[in-house]
């Protein structure tokens, strides 16, 4: 309908945009002026507690500087009533007394159908309620009851009951006089195939009435008393009143109360929805029995900025948490996500709330992760990564998920995440003497007292410090390598704890714009400027000249090479201690000792390049010197167990 110029200037003018929104907000007395119109309070659209929301009256604009909401009266009354530009036009005109310029036929004819529809609708709701008190709907009553709901939770909900037969409220509504079209037009009666009258839609059920937000009955969802039923919850038809995908069980009471700062608990059925109303969850609705649809979950946001999707403890429940995650990647929004709440094994909300009560609920809905966490879970449950290849098919399968979302600011902070959630999963262990990580064979374990001992106490940590330093200021300077290197750094053992900690953070902030940035921001700038004033580190050529990225790569590639040889031996070394434990005398103690020193030259010798290597019993690459020492150390245990072979 188009309206006349000069009607929605004239509608503003007359219209206090303070009073509009006044309905709907507690004004914050301290910030506001009311001689000046200039109103604020926490906004209606994400819940805040401080005074976000301005409302400037003699421009007849608000603005939300948190979520930044912004309008004017009519899309205020829009985004807060969930109704249509016209019906909001027509609420403040009604309220400014304004007469709203007639419609043309064809549009007038349609909003008198749907509201002879709508009343049609009513008339069916007080017939199922008079059908459920009857002697034909008494197996209903006592199923209800078995399920928690008295009579005066069946008032509160308006619960009936459709009997068997196939025109009983076709007959009621006819006698009333109603139009048969508009019978089948609001979806309670079908037409024959047969030539015979329309029959009711709904037989021998239990009848839920479905309102739309502003209180009007749309349509009905029945739940089958015969078991052997074909659909045991049947739903209207879609109807020019009800579009399913677009349409909220108890959509109304649950907006109602978010607003007074209750949880938008979404939950499978009309049953879960009751039952965590009766426990005092009013911000309950369901999706009408279907999966949820994107015009739903926008209907969610705008009552919630992050409702709990509750779902059933059942393969079927996760699987829809998991399709719900799928539909809302791409449509997230600044403050805008869900959290998931999933309920025990083989439980619904209604089957825990009889069971345990409502503590239990709100334990499950206080433990309710964020999405990140349940894409995560998704991609790891049930998965072994024990290779390479398995790694990267992880990465890839959550780099496909990250891509869907289109703000590039969440995707961002998605990454980050996901980054944090894989170092906690990947990240190095300790077992005694070596390292191994989650997901991968761990080879014989070496007592942790061993720590302690001589040899341990003498493999070179200087020289491992000063290489692990080497490595963090390389990526510092030259953070487009993480890439390539991510998974040698999530390996790396840094004896340094401050080292350890700028090799944490740089994982964390691998997919950030600048990654020395966010290391800095995480840890200060100091840390990450002791770590680059360094002398070793500072006279690497690769942080001397911080733009060739060549010469950082090859650097990189040398030092985590030497790391990885020296952390083989260590292995080696540590696992011939434990050979020994027990027989150790002082002459095998000043023996190891010499080992030990003998391997520490070697590590000292500057003739890296031309050393001729050789494969450990660990695997691990060991230069003729280091073998030497690894020798003269064999040959001690070999005199000190008899002349028996050493364990290789």
């Amino acid at each position: 309908m188009s309206l006349p110029p000069g009607f929605l200037d004239e509608l503003r003018t007359r219209t206090s945009l303070t009073q509009v929104v006044g309905r709907k907000v507690m004004w914050d007395a301290r910030k506001s002026n009311q001689g000046k119109g200039d109103m604020w309070a926490p906004c209606p659209f994400h819940h805040e507690k401080t005074a976000s929301f301005h409302v400037d009256d003699r421009k007849g604009f608000y603005y939300c500087f948190g979520c930044h909401a912004k309008g004017d009266a009519i899309s205020f009354v829009r985004e807060t009533e969930n109704v249509d530009f016209m019906e909001a036009v027509k609420i403040l005109a009604e309220e400014a007394g304004m007469q709203m310029p007639a419609r043309d036929p064809k549009a007038q004819a349609k909003a008198d159908r749907r509201t002879q529809l709508v009343e049609v609708m009513e008339m069916a709701v007080r017939h199922y309620r008079m059908m459920l008190s009857t002697s034909q709907g008494a197996t209903a009553r006592a199923y209800l009851e078995r399920r928690g709901l008295d009579e005066g939770a069946r008032d509160r909900f308006e619960i009936g009951f459709s009997p068997e037969g196939w025109q009983g409220l076709w007959d009621h509504l006819t006698a009333k006089g109603v139009a048969p079209d508009l019978i089948v037009g609001a979806g309670l009666a079908k037409p024959s195939n047969k030539g015979g009258k329309p029959y009711d839609t709904f037989r021998n059920r239990i009848m839920f009435p479905i309102r739309d937000a502003r209180g009007r009955c749309i349509a009905f969802g029945g739940r089958a008393m015969d078991p052997d039923d074909n659909a045991k919850y049947l739903n209207s038809p879609e109807t020019d009143l009800f579009d399913k995908g677009h349409s909220l069980y108890h959509h109304g009471p649950a907006r109602e109360a978010a607003g007074k700062g209750q949880p938008l608990i979404v939950a499978e059925g009309y049953m879960d929805v009751i039952a965590l109303a009766q426990a005092g969850f009013g911000g309950a609705v369901a999706p009408l029995g279907t999966a949820i649809t994107e015009g739903q979950l926008q209907m969610m946001w705008r009552i919630s900025d992050e409702p709990i999707i509750a779902m059933d403890g059942d393969t079927a429940g996760l699987r829809a948490a998991m399709r719900v995650i799928d539909l809302a990647l791409p449509l997230l929004e600044a403050g805008k996500s869900l959290r998931f709440a999933l309920m025990p094994e083989g439980q619904d909300p209604d089957d825990l709330i009889r069971a345990r009560g409502a503590s239990a609920v709100q334990k499950v809905l206080d433990g309710a992760m964020p999405m990140v966490r349940l894409l995560w879970q998704r991609e790891i449950e049930g998965k072994v990564f024990d290779s390479p290849e398995r790694r990267a098919a992880l990465d890839a399968a959550l780099r496909q998920k990250i891509k869907l979302i289109r703000d590039p600011s969440i995707r961002t902070h998605y990454g980050e995440a996901i980054k944090e959630l894989r170092w906690q999963l990947f990240r190095p262990q300790r077992t005694g003497g070596g390292t191994f990580r989650p997901g991968w064979k761990v080879g014989p374990k070496v007592q942790s007292h061993t720590k302690a001992s001589v040899l341990a106490a003498s493999v070179g940590p200087v020289e491992h410090r000063l290489r692990e330093a080497v490595v963090l200021g390389v990526l510092l300077v030259s953070p487009e390598l993480l890439d390539d290197f991510e998974y040698a750094i999530e390996s790396m053992e840094c004896f340094d704890e401050d080292n350890a900690l700028i090799r944490d953070a740089l994982l964390r902030n691998a997919n950030s714009p600048d990654p020395r940035e966010a290391v800095e921001a995480a840890l200060g700038i100091e840390a990450v400027e002791k770590l680059l004033r360094q002398p070793y580190v500072a006279i690497t050529p690769a942080i001397r000249n911080p733009g060739d990225v060549d010469i950082a790569r090859l650097t990189l590639t040398e030092e985590l090479a030497k790391l990885k040889t020296e952390r083989g031996l260590n292995a080696e070394i540590a696992e011939a201690e434990e050979d020994i434990q027990g027989v150790a005398d002082e002459a095998v103690t000043w023996r190891l000792g010499q080992a030990a020193e003998a391997r520490n030259n070697a590590v000292r010798s500057q003739k890296e390049d031309s050393r001729e290597f050789e494969v450990g019993p660990n695997g691990a690459a060991i230069d003729k010197d280091e073998r030497a020492a690894l020798d003269a150390l064999t040959e001690r245990i070999d005199f000190t167990r008899g002349g028996k072979p050493r364990r290789g």
